[in-house]
């Protein structure tokens, strides 16, 4: 009598874990999807208020629905403005910043790692302590030598500065201190020199690494704006987030032109937002390999 009285208690008792499961279970998600919305809804302010005429948007701008819907704000944002100019300058940059972090970033990485040399120590620390300070110091100094360089104002200048940071190196040096040294020891016995074997060998193996780099640096020299604020001054070498400053800034006219403002903004974050869509399984398992060999 006792065994049957214990199994209908423990029947009962997982009923009540698994009740208790799922209660919790949905009251998570429930708190997930609250933020999710909580912090997707300035998003969606900004699609509607792009989409509506410039009185309506001035007139109940916290209302997602467009009434009447116009697509004037992007006509002349592409009319009226020089957005496209912006966008050219923005790739431009952008790509060339992003190639250069990815293979500059990783040569110093691989070079702290494996090689040893007299200061190698000290130059690491070096590359922590820029780490540490705030960018808004070296804005003045930046100036400084860019104008001394004689790059100031031109294109060159908006791309050398950035073609390497120390935050990238600091990954790459990680990752490849993660992959044990035999994996080379093969092409060492073949001859190949430490560039060939960091190209050829090694390189391929950080995929994740470099792929959470790039993701970085694309999305890290699109938003730049302090660095264009002292770089140039020629507003034909504006980057968006000077162009959209230039704009916010009411260059434009008077009002609020809320749906050009938007708007422009709307489209300068479509691009990294692709990019994180396209590559966001291998930035978060890059992040979860790097945890794990760490």
């Amino acid at each position: 009598m006792a065994v049957l009285t214990e199994r209908p208690a423990a029947a009962a008792r997982r009923r009540g874990r698994g009740t208790r499961t799922l209660v919790n279970r949905f009251l998570g998600y429930a708190v997930l999807v609250f933020f999710a919305l909580f912090f997707l809804y300035p998003f969606v302010i900004q699609l509607g208020n792009s989409l509506k005429t410039q009185e309506g948007a001035a007139a109940n701008p916290l209302s997602p629905i467009p009434d009447p819907l116009t697509f004037a704000g992007f006509e002349r944002i592409f009319a009226g403005t020089n957005f496209p100019l912006w966008l050219g300058n923005s790739l431009l940059v952008t790509v060339l910043v992003t190639l250069g972090r990815v293979f500059f970033d990783s040569l110093a990485g691989y070079a702290l790692a494996r090689l040893r040399f007299r200061g190698r120590a000290g130059l690491f620390a070096a590359v922590i302590a820029v780490m540490a300070v705030p960018g808004v110091v070296l804005l003045i100094p930046k100036f400084l030598v860019l104008n001394q360089l004689g790059i100031y104002n031109s294109y060159a200048g908006l791309i050398v500065p950035l073609i390497a940071d120390a935050a990238g190196v600091f990954i790459m040096k990680q990752f490849f201190e993660s992959i044990p040294a035999s994996v080379e020891e093969a092409a060492r016995i073949d001859g190949a020199s430490a560039f060939r074997t960091f190209w050829s060998v090694v390189l391929p193996m950080a995929r994740p690494a470099l792929i959470t780099l790039t993701i970085l640096s694309f999305q890290g020299s699109w938003n730049e704006f302090p660095h264009s604020l002292v770089s140039v001054q020629d507003p034909h070498l504006f980057t968006l987030p000077r162009g959209l400053a230039d704009l916010v800034s009411g260059s434009l006219g008077k009002g609020t032109q809320y749906p050009l403002k938007l708007g422009a903004a709307l489209l300068a974050t479509i691009p990294v937002a692709v990019l994180f869509m396209i590559f966001q399984r291998y930035f978060v398992r890059g992040a979860n390999e790097g945890a794990d060999k760490g």
